[in-house]
C-alpha cells in the first residue's frame, strides 16, 4: 500500500482491534513537537503544524471513532487554532533565535508571566471558553461543554509556549484532565492515551522550563528583537 493511502485510509493492529494511522501518526507528531518545544527549538512549530493537520481530518468527519458519530468540532477547531497560533510562535521564536536566542541555546529564555499578562491570560480563557462553548453547541457538536475547554485551554497554552512563559505548562496540565475523560468516552483512544503521554512530558516540560527560568538570559540582541515582536 502506498505511504499516502496507509497515511490517509491504513489501519495499525493492537491486542483486541486496530488503530487509524492518521490518529497515530498525527499525535506522533504532536508528541516530537512537545518535545522539541521542551527543548526550545524553533523545528517544534513545524512538526506541530504536520499533526494539526492530520488530526484535522480525523476529528472533522467523526468516522473514526467507535463510539460517537458526530464530528468533535471543537477537536478539530483546536487543530485550525494550533495552526493559527503555531505560525506565530513560529515567527517570533525564529526571529529571537536570529538575534541571538537564550544563553543556553535555545531559541527563547523561560519566564514567568508578569500579573498583567495573567490578567490577560484569564480573560483570554472567559473569553475564549465562552465563545467557543456557544459556537460548538449551536453546530452540535458532541460534547460542547469540555471541548469549549479544550480548545480555549490548548489555544492559552500554545500562545503562552510562543510567548516563552511557564505557565503554558500548567495550562497544558488542566487541559489533558479533561481531554482523557472526553476522548475515551468519545473512541478515540490513541488520542487520549497520547493524552496521558503527554501528561508525563508536561509534568518533565515544567520543571525543565521552571530550572531554565531561573539560569537562562537572553542576549541584548534577543532583548531587543523582543522589542520589535512586541510591538
Amino acid at each position: 500500500m502506498p505511504l499516502i493511502e496507509w497515511l490517509l485510509d491504513g489501519t495499525i493492529p493492537v491486542p483486541g482491534g486496530e488503530l487509524s494511522a492518521r490518529e497515530v501518526v498525527g499525535n506522533l507528531f504532536g508528541l516530537a513537537s512537545a518535545i522539541l518545544g521542551m527543548r526550545r527549538v524553533v523545528w517544534a512549530w513545524p512538526v506541530g503544524l504536520v499533526g494539526n493537520v492530520l488530526l484535522f481530518t480525523v476529528f472533522a468527519t467523526g468516522e473514526l471513532s467507535g463510539a460517537v458519530a458526530e464530528p468533535l468540532w471543537g477537536q478539530a477547531g483546536r487543530q485550525v487554532f494550533f495552526a493559527a497560533v503555531s505560525l506565530y510562535g513560529w515567527w517570533r521564536w525564529s526571529r529571537l533565535r536570529d538575534a541571538g536566542g537564550a544563553s543556553d541555546g535555545g531559541a527563547i529564555a523561560p519566564r514567568w508571566a508578569t500579573g498583567a499578562e495573567r490578567v490577560q491570560l484569564l480573560v483570554l480563557g472567559v473569553v475564549g471558553y465562552a465563545a467557543a462553548y456557544v459556537v460548538l453547541q449551536r453546530i452540535g457538536s458532541w460534547g460542547p461543554s469540555t471541548e469549549a475547554w479544550i480548545l480555549a485551554g490548548s489555544v492559552l497554552a500554545t500562545y503562552g509556549m510562543a510567548r516563552g512563559w511557564v505557565e503554558f505548562w500548567l495550562v497544558w496540565v488542566l487541559v489533558d484532565v479533561v481531554g482523557v475523560t472526553t476522548l475515551v468516552q468519545a473512541g478515540y483512544y490513541p488520542t487520549a492515551g497520547m493524552y496521558l503521554v503527554y501528561a508525563v512530558f508536561v509534568v518533565i516540560g515544567f520543571v525543565v522550563w521552571l530550572r531554565a527560568s531561573r539560569t537562562v538570559v537572553e542576549s541584548s540582541g534577543t532583548e531587543k528583537a523582543e522589542e520589535v515582536v512586541a510591538a
